[in-house]
């Protein structure tokens, strides 16, 4: 006997304890576990009757494996005859029999874990399971309607738990095995094995071939940080009144049991609705949207606040001032601390107290690796991430994201800047200071990459499209055009930086319209959207005019190069191809285009008919104009015929029109396999006397790269060789479903080799070997941006 808490116990007073637990208070539950433990008991909820043991080692003598589960009557338990007797009789399940097992080689388990690990097919794999833990901790948190990953035959498959639970009920075994019912979502539907029922018998629906039963061990929830929580959870947190959201908010939506992230794209305060984009809609696909209730919406900010943050920041901003705390800076805000060796930059995680530590802490995660751990601090987890991207400071460290010049960013990299409506293009001297970096560009979100990328090399660097910016248009129109000009064409050149949401607000628009009921969701082709902008919206004089050799001008805002597929072409310019391209549909330009924007010969996304393409720097339109001045190929006097059935010749020259004057063309045509050619006189335009004939041409200055569905781009900022930076607006991510894009610049110095190197040996590269991004630019080309320097000025 001992005194606990003022009685005077014994063992098989325990048992009392242990079926009337029920509405104990918590400090009578945590006196009850003492009491246990100095009874050498398991510290286990009261209420269970029975106790349960895994066996770490085989005990021959017994004819017990390791890995085997067994347990003992909690009354047995206590009214052993010896308590501090080294074994204890407990049944092995399967058995009704007791055995007297060495008490070193029990190990207690929870009821809980015992089930679970019942649901294993061998002893061997039960024990490995327990010793590991982890996956057996993971499954603990788990709950109906959690996301998750399951595994079979080999292969992980997206789902979402629907049931937990036994299949079996115990014959002599007072427990039985629990099983995970996952029902298959999205790319992975149709892979699984029923329809939610296990022998005749239903414990959940779901379509044909949809479900899986599988143990915890094949089961990984889809986020690693705590996120299985239901709407119930949230009864103690207010009502979001819909005036309080905004187009852009990042929030947490429920539907029924489950929770998932989004970001709120249309307002209905008549019927308070929030239309959420989110990254995967209700059936595993990427991409979505759904429209719920306002009652089920928070914002994540509201959610992530802990108790102490909001007691000694967001509700008291005096004293958060008086702390020295910046008031503004909470989970998911965008952060720069100094480590001595310059800034870092990174997003809080969490704030607390930590152990030992009175001052309100920051767990950040950085951009870089030049943290010191994953998110853990004294082996006591706060948060996720990567090796050596944690770190744990002092919150009043911690200052707003210097590069977004001081307006408050939370995690979707939103935030607040004056309005401006008139700004120039980053020229090349201030393109490393403004637009180079991590969180630069344009950030994307929900299969944005093809307009983020279209968008920044028509904008960022250059003004050869700015008439769409502020010319006249349709009163209904008016908004897309301020969008398009103040969110995002302003801030991307004056801050180097354009978040989501205006993007995302871009797209609503776009698709409130009519124009695409999938604006919003889907990924598109880069053109589509350039016209609907050009063409259906701002109604922009198309830049383009092609003449057919019957005299006919079309317009247009882009020319889909075709090539014959027998031509002789290995490893073509952006020159040769467009002369082909002409050549073989007898066009020609009927006059010099401000911008010509080209897109390469293609089947679709994936197959390429050249596996490189060299960027023409400049393109030399002269001989494709239909009513210029031309120069003869050979002696480079004025040329008066032209002779098509010359064109593939390689005797003149690999690129080119053949065009020659009078005295060449009939030297030329002297020849066996010449002189049955018949070339065509050309004109000259009126009054045209000069021998000096001026070239024409464009200099490229971006170029859209695609592979895999993700577009990138190439922008040329100035006139050196070098002068190449490159684009993507999901370069990373940070965090998982409700984490966000890192869209990035960077130069590409190297793309300057190749574009330098011999034909041969530039032919000779192995894509995947190519330095850098080098490979993107030469084998992904797939638009061709360029501009006429001079009729830029008169469009």
């Amino acid at each position: 006997m001992f005194r606990e808490n003022g009685l005077l116990c014994s063992p098989s007073s325990l048992s009392l304890l242990s079926e009337d637990a029920y509405d104990l208070s918590d400090e009578t539950k945590v006196s009850w576990e003492r009491v246990a433990e100095k009874c050498q008991l398991p510290a286990m909820a009261p209420k269970s009757k029975n106790l349960y043991f895994i066996t770490t080692a085989t005990t021959a003598l017994h004819g017990v494996r390791a890995g085997q589960i067994c347990y003992i009557n909690e009354d047995l338990y206590s009214l052993r005859k010896d308590p501090k007797s080294d074994t204890l009789p407990v049944i092995v399940l399967g058995s009704v029999f007791d055995r007297n097992l060495p008490l070193e080689v029990l190990e207690p388990l929870t009821k809980q874990e015992a089930e679970y690990l019942l649901a294993l097919e061998t002893p061997k794999e039960r024990l490995e399971e327990f010793i590991q833990s982890k996956n057996l901790k993971q499954a603990e948190d788990l709950l109906q309607g959690c996301e998750v990953r399951v595994e079979q035959n080999g292969e992980w498959l997206k789902g979402v738990v629907r049931y937990i639970g036994r299949l079996k009920e115990p014959v002599i075994d007072p427990i039985a095995g629990v099983y995970f019912g996952v029902e298959l979502q999205g790319e992975d539907t149709g892979k699984g094995e029923n329809d939610g029922t296990y022998q005749f018998k239903t414990f959940f629906t779901c379509q044909k071939n949809c479900g899986i039963f599988a143990p915890f061990n094949r089961i990984n929830p889809m986020h690693t940080k705590p996120s299985c929580f239901c709407h119930a959870t949230l009864s103690g947190l207010p009502e979001t009144p819909i005036e309080k959201f905004s187009v852009g908010d990042r929030v947490v939506y429920f539907i029924g049991s489950e929770h998932r992230h989004g970001m709120v794209v249309k307002l209905d305060e008549e019927k308070g609705t929030v239309l959420i984009s989110t990254e995967r809609d209700e059936n595993g696909r990427d991409g979505g949207e759904t429209v719920v209730s306002v009652k089920y919406v928070y914002k994540e900010d509201d959610l992530n606040k802990d108790e102490t943050e909001r007691k000694d920041t967001s509700e008291s901003p005096e004293i958060a001032m008086a702390l020295g705390i910046n008031a503004d800076i909470s989970k998911n805000s965008m952060v720069e601390v100094n480590l001595g060796k310059g800034p870092a930059y990174g997003t809080v995680r969490w704030i607390g107290c930590l152990p030992g530590k009175p001052e309100l802490m920051a767990g950040l995660e950085l951009e870089e690796d030049c943290g010191v751990n994953d998110g853990t601090f004294k082996n006591h987890r706060f948060f996720t991430c990567p090796p050596k991207r944690g770190l744990f400071v002092k919150l009043t460290s911690c200052q707003p994201d210097a590069r977004f010049l001081g307006g408050h960013f939370s995690h979707d990299g939103v935030g607040a800047s004056a309005v401006q409506d008139s700004v120039p293009p980053v020229g090349s001297e201030d393109v490393l200071k403004v637009l180079t970096g991590r969180m630069k560009g344009i950030q994307g979100h929900c299969n944005s990459c093809y307009m983020d990328s279209a968008l920044f090399s028509l904008f960022s660097c250059s003004s050869v499209l700015d008439s769409l910016l502020f010319k006249v248009t349709k009163q209904n129109e008016e908004p897309i055009q301020k969008t398009l000009r103040r969110d995002i064409v302003c801030p991307l050149r004056s801050e180097g930086f354009v978040a989501n949401r205006s993007v995302m607000k871009l797209r609503q628009q776009l698709q409130d319209r009519g124009h695409s009921p999938s604006y919003t969701t889907d990924e598109k082709d880069p053109e589509e959207f350039l016209t609907l902008i050009m063409q259906d919206i701002l109604s922009l004089e198309p830049p383009l005019k092609l003449q057919t050799f019957g005299g006919k001008v079309e317009s247009s805002y882009f020319y889909q190069i075709f090539v014959d597929y027998n031509n002789s072409l290995v490893l073509p310019t952006v020159q040769q191809l467009l002369e082909h391209s002409f050549y073989n549909s007898g066009l020609r330009l009927a006059e010099v285009p401000s911008c010509l924007i080209l897109t390469m010969p293609r089947s679709g996304k994936k197959f390429k008919m050249f596996s490189k393409i060299i960027p023409s720097l400049e393109l030399d339109i002269t001989a494709l104009l239909s009513n210029g001045p031309q120069q003869c190929v050979v002696c480079g006097q004025l040329a008066h015929v032209e002779c098509t059935e010359c064109f593939g010749d390689p005797v003149f020259s690999s690129t080119g029109f053949k065009l020659f004057c009078d005295t060449c063309s009939a030297q030329v045509h002297l020849h066996p396999c010449r002189q049955f050619h018949k070339p065509t006189t050309l004109g000259l335009p009126e009054g045209f006397l000069s021998a000096h004939i001026p070239r024409e041409k464009l200099e490229l200055f971006a170029v859209l790269c695609i592979e895999t569905s993700h577009y990138v781009s190439f922008v040329k900022h100035g006139p050196k060789t070098a002068d190449w930076i490159f684009f993507d607006s999901m370069a990373d991510r940070m965090g998982d479903q409700d984490g966000y894009n890192v869209p990035q610049v960077k130069e590409c110095p190297e793309v300057v080799r190749y574009l330098t190197m011999p034909l041969a040996e530039l032919a000779a590269q192995v894509p995947r070997e190519m330095e850098g991004v080098a490979k993107r630019l030469f084998c992904d080309g797939y638009m061709y941006m360029y501009r006429s320097p001079n009729m830029a000025l008169y469009r």
